[in-house]
């Protein structure tokens, strides 16, 4: 569709958030905020052990606890026949790649119902849940509850787990549950053979839990007269939620209804189905009443979906130039005692090879099972490990074999002339400018200036380090989006689609294209997002594919609403035949015509979308049938085509060597999204993605004890996130090409600024360090992590700063 000029909040223009106003009044309606009459409420009893069986559970002392409803445990959900929850692994998109065993086998998904009947196999495994009058007498009530376990072995560690000796979390299937090869093996061999420098790493990109800032909560109603469930829970897909929760409780979809409003955060960790939601729900049909759950935060922390956690090693061969020849490698994926997704592991081993023309490569993926929560798609998921090998292999091979680090990278870029490209692990990017982005963020970076910053920094006692990271990532996810538009005569445009925002500002850049098209106030427009008994169908929130399919499936809707809307006006403007009747115009929000009628003044009338909704409508109109009734229309499109969003980033870090402690000094961002709808939230969700991704190579980590399983990082006391203090002012650019893949050029926006930052952080700091004779450093890169890596090179090296060359 054409841009109309008149337009100051469509497409392109910084609008701030509409939302916002109302979130920071405290009008929003969260997952807590739901209240439903007589509703009692729900407190979950959750394992102590990593794996263990569950002898016995005997409830009698809290069931005679006053205002005890009642203790519902996995025998009852056994007996009551509730089903395994249906994780699909991997979504089906086309675009993305297909790991299968190569054996030949089929992929071990393993069951799960929503509470165990036998056996717990996770630290925060919920093993039993107690309904009452108020939470604190819940809570009072699991102190009575008596459960005997047989503690079991346990596995944690990823590469312990998929060791052939490891502990079974499954009985039924060893641990790999997935094991595939993915590339040309024979001509990777044979690059490697030829190759004049090859470098090496093996590292491990650690285990998040995402911490959104509304925990998990959800209340649920079941009608005895009409037979049907209501879920009130904050997901990243409402309609995902109702097809899993009417598998659980073997009833028809039309039976479950699911609602949600606003969502705080969401990050991929809400995306997938929760035994909890299941529970309440069922929980009220068994108790006659409306049941209420509130995740405390410690909960969430030991039984939220986590992310990342995956171990790789991985070479690249370079010729005597610095040519790319080959890569290849293994990536092994812990997706913990539930097989919930295989998502990061597809989609990070396709984009191994990044944004670098390397002619062939070969990786092994793996999946394997631990005693530890499930993992599942976090925030560009599989991508951000992905980048950080590859790029710190860049800077490694640089510094390995005497070349520089952005020469390196310029000599091997995919150039604008080569797109399609086809990479050597089967994925087509569609589009890109690399070197433009990298050379932008160089810029911005003032990578020329940088020894003088790093002599001042020297000369205080510091240690300077820059380090440039590129990045491409693939947006595909659910491929399919329903959008209906109805204009209303009284003057508001609805638009009803089944993806939901969980903070990503869809209010205001949903409204926006209609505003473009239609050229009505921006608060003229209501999205409706969050019942599915008005949403049918759609994909949810999840791998950059909100924005681009939505202006899919918005344009299509609104493309037939026009096409109709001229149809309208050629009659109410009079015009007699069906040359004249192409005469319409829409230009500035009014249907016009260059031509009248006979006998009118048709050339002096004009209507605009609301005029033409109140005509459509008029039961004394004289319009044909097939022009009246509500002015609406629906598109539903299964889009199976992938968008590739990429760009460049730099950091600079400066490093106290007799602590350890890393400060950021500068963080620079060049991310190409296509076609920019509200570069405002752009700039905001590249923030919060850079943030995310600092917090993973400093802070983060959920660390599990060895054979216990117990989780050490429990609360915000063990768990570090980033603070505002820790941040410095972003510089963060967009850049526009657009992507050939959807007619608007939409890319994707929400995961660019994460997706690089792993590296991009890590590789400043070891260039802060090159002078001690640091080489790597394994995320998190924590102070204590930081110091003993300069002893250890010193010692190695016998080295010190004094003599360094700097």
């Amino acid at each position: 569709m054409s841009k109309s000029p008149s337009v100051h909040n469509g497409i392109g223009q910084p609008v701030p958030r509409r939302e916002d106003l109302r979130l920071i009044q405290g009008q929003g309606c969260f997952s807590n905020d739901f209240y439903l009459s007589g509703q009692a409420h729900a407190y979950f009893i959750r394992s102590p052990h990593a794996h263990a069986e569950i002898v016995s559970i005997d409830a009698s002392a809290a069931l005679e606890l006053e205002g005890v409803i009642a203790v519902l445990t996995g025998k009852d959900v056994e007996a009551d026949g509730l089903k395994s929850l249906p994780h699909r692994p991997v979504l089906g998109h086309h675009a993305d790649v297909k790991l299968t065993n190569t054996d030949g086998s089929e992929k071990f998904v393993s069951p799960h119902l929503p509470l165990p009947p036998d056996r717990a196999r996770f630290v925060g495994e919920a093993v039993a849940v107690v309904v009452a009058e108020t939470v604190e007498i819940a809570k009072d009530a699991a102190e009575l509850v008596t459960i005997e376990y047989e503690a079991l072995p346990a596995v944690t560690g990823t590469l312990a787990a998929a060791a052939p000796d490891a502990p079974r979390v499954w009985d039924e299937h060893a641990n790999v549950a997935l094991d595939a090869q993915l590339g040309d093996a024979e001509a990777t061999h044979a690059a490697f053979a030829r190759a004049a420098h090859v470098t090496s790493i093996r590292t491990w990109i650690q285990r998040l839990t995402g911490v959104p800032m509304e925990p998990r909560a959800a209340a649920a109603s079941y009608d005895p007269k009409t037979q049907r469930y209501t879920l009130f829970a904050g997901s990243g897909n409402v309609v995902r939620q109702k097809r899993e929760l009417a598998h659980i409780l073997g009833i028809e979809e039309p039976m479950v209804r699911v609602v949600a409003r606003d969502v705080g955060g969401n990050f991929g960790t809400r995306n997938a189905f929760y035994p909890e939601f299941a529970m309440i729900a069922w929980a009220s049909r068994r108790i006659g009443r409306p049941v209420h759950w509130n995740c405390e935060r410690q909960e969430a922390f030991l039984s939220d979906y986590q992310g990342r956690d995956l171990y790789v090693d991985a070479e690249i061969a370079l010729d005597k130039d610095g040519k790319f020849l080959a890569l290849r490698g293994s990536n092994l994926s812990n997706v913990g005692a539930h097989t919930v997704s295989f998502v990061p592991l597809t989609k990070g081993i396709g984009l191994m090879s990044s944004v670098y023309d390397i002619p062939s490569a070969h990786f092994r993926g793996r999946a394997v099972n631990s005693n530890t929560p499930s993992t599942n798609s976090y925030r560009s998921a599989g991508r951000p490990e992905a980048m950080f090998v590859m790029e710190r292999l860049i800077d490694m091979a640089a510094r390995e074999h005497g070349f520089d680090r952005v020469e390196l990278r310029r000599r091997n870029l995919i150039q604008p002339d080569r797109f399609p490209y086809a990479n050597p692990l089967g994925l087509t990017y569609d589009s890109g400018a690399y070197p433009h982005t990298m050379e932008r963020a160089l810029e911005l970076g003032k990578w020329q200036t940088f020894a003088e910053r790093r002599a001042e920094a020297r000369q205080r006692g510091r240690h300077r380090g820059i380090a440039v990271a590129n990045y491409v990532e693939i947006t595909s996810g659910m491929p399919r989006e329903r959008a209906e538009v109805t204009i209303q005569p009284g003057g508001t445009v609805e638009v009803v689609i089944g993806t939901l925002s969980s903070g990503q500002g869809h209010e205001t850049s949903f409204a926006q294209l209609i505003t473009e098209w239609f050229n009505v106030p921006i608060e003229q427009v209501r999205i409706i997002t969050g019942d599915t008994d008005i949403v049918p169908a759609g994909g949810g929130s999840q791998s950059g594919r909100s924005m681009r399919l939505a202006g899919i499936v918005i344009g299509k809707a609104s493309e037939a609403l026009l096409a109709r809307s001229k149809r309208i006006a050629a009659h109410l403007l009079e015009l007699d035949n069906h040359e004249e009747a192409k005469a319409v115009r829409f230009e500035n929000g009014r249907f016009t015509a260059t031509c009248s009628g006979s006998g009118s003044d048709g050339a002096s009338k004009s209507f605009d979308i609301f005029d033409i909704a109140a005509a459509a409508t008029n039961p004394d109109s004289t319009l044909p049938d097939d022009l009246r009734g509500p002015l609406a229309a629906v598109s539903d499109e299964t889009v199976q085509v992938a968008g590739y969003p990429f760009g460049s980033h730099v950091c600079e870090v400066e490093v106290d060597a007799d602590t350890g402690t890393v400060e950021l000094i500068d963080y620079i961002a060049v991310d190409d999204v296509g076609q920019a709808i509200n570069p405002l939230i752009l700039h905001g969700q590249a923030h919060g993605g850079i943030a995310q991704g600092v917090g993973q190579a400093l802070h983060e980590r959920c660390y599990y004890e060895d054979g216990s399983g117990q989780l050490l990082s429990g609360s915000f006391m063990d768990y570090q996130i980033p603070r505002a203090s820790d941040l410095p002012d972003f510089i963060t650019e967009i850049s526009e090409t657009p992507s050939p893949t959807n007619p608007l050029g939409v890319r994707a926006g929400g995961e660019g600024g994460t997706t690089p930052a792993l590296g991009c952080v890590i590789n400043a700091i070891v260039d802060a360090l090159a002078e001690f004779g640091v080489t790597h450093i394994d995320m998190p890169a924590t102070p204590e992590r930081v110091w003993q890596a300069i002893q250890d090179a010193r010692q190695q090296n016998n080295a010190s700063p004094a003599g360094a060359n700097q």
